[in-house]
């Protein structure tokens, strides 16, 4: 009898010991338009993912948001390459290729004119990525293009979905098929071009700049017609009831963008722009390393969003880029 009401209590404790892991807030890690690093300032992108892989203890997941590279040269590639495998073997992460990542030929004046990504998939291979332990598939076997990965944290089962600039009508039909094939996983949407700077969806009837359909790819039509926020918010984001989170990058002005809508189920989707390349008011060196770190509490319902730089150790601390998401149904 003494022994069975050991084995109770050593089960009971043991339950609760996991029960508190499982339910432990847990980070992840944004990284926006690493363009400028890429071309000019490697020491920054080394800086960001030293960084994680030196906290990766925390940060469940890295998502990178595209424009990897800023002129899709072999030279870039190889920085940014070099870089993200900083965290290999550390923290599991994913990416997407921005209008910056893709064109016919290397250099400024090809970018987004197609949807060649081949220097991009040879630097980031689907050979390697997809035998990581988080991947669960792509859009296209053998490209890196459009893919979805699962992990756990938080006591939930996650999805993220990683979907090329200006996803193409088929990749946002793939896309609901994964977010239908897991209908009990919390979904999260990381794409390149999808939130503007007045927080609102990237959208034709807003004039709003830097719209997929405004490169010569977004010329295409049929199954290979571009999407823009506004297109994606309704053929996609707004029709699935597990869908919680959508991150972006792309957009200039301040480069920050938060949304809050209702999906057609009645849940609450969060959606937020963060950029901090060249171009965005008030920028240093291409960003100056600033990513963003959101801290995922399931039982307080909450997420806190911080944007922090391991490079020069600093916070931005204004309303839009530090804040706290309440009452967050998971």
């Amino acid at each position: 009898m003494k022994m069975c009401r050991f084995i109770f209590v050593l089960t009971t404790f043991v339950l609760v010991i996991t029960s508190c892991a499982i339910k432990k807030p847990f980070d992840l890690v944004l990284l926006p338009d690493t363009q400028t690093y890429s071309r000019a300032i490697p020491e920054i992108f080394q800086a960001q993912t030293a960084w994680i892989a030196a906290n990766a203890d925390s940060i469940a997941f890295v998502l990178h948001q595209g424009d990897i590279t800023d002129w899709n040269v072999p030279e870039e590639w190889e920085v940014a390459a070099k870089a993200m495998q900083v965290m290999d073997g550390k923290v599991p992460y994913t990416f997407v290729p921005g209008n910056h990542d893709m064109g016919s030929e290397p250099g400024a004046k090809h970018f987004a004119d197609s949807r060649q990504t081949d220097l991009f998939n040879n630097y980031f291979p689907y050979e390697k990525y997809s035998r990581m332990e988080n991947f669960g598939g792509a859009f296209e076997e053998g490209k890196m293009d459009n893919t979805w990965h699962t992990f756990k944290a938080g006591g939930y089962d996650w999805l993220i979905l990683s979907l090329e600039f200006g996803p193409r009508n088929s990749v946002i039909e793939w896309a609901g098929k994964v977010v239908s094939d897991h209908p009990r996983h919390k979904v999260i949407i990381n794409t390149h071009a999808y939130l503007y700077a007045d927080d609102t969806h990237m959208s034709e009837k807003r004039n709003h700049h830097w719209r997929p359909q405004s490169y010569k790819l977004g010329k295409e039509t049929g199954d290979n017609a571009v999407n823009d926020g506004e297109q994606m918010w309704e053929k996609l984001v707004s029709r699935y009831p597990n869908i919680l989170l959508v991150f972006s990058g792309h957009v200039l002005h301040d480069g920050t963008g938060f949304l809050v809508s209702d999906g057609l189920h009645g849940n609450k989707v969060y959606q937020m722009l963060a950029n901090y390349q060249g171009g965005v008011e008030n920028a240093v060196k291409g960003g100056n390393g600033f990513l963003r770190r959101l801290t995922i509490n399931p039982v307080e319902k909450k997420i806190t969003v911080k944007t922090y730089s391991p490079f020069v150790d600093e916070y931005k601390t204004e309303p839009d880029q530090q804040f706290v998401i309440e009452h967050v149904d998971f």
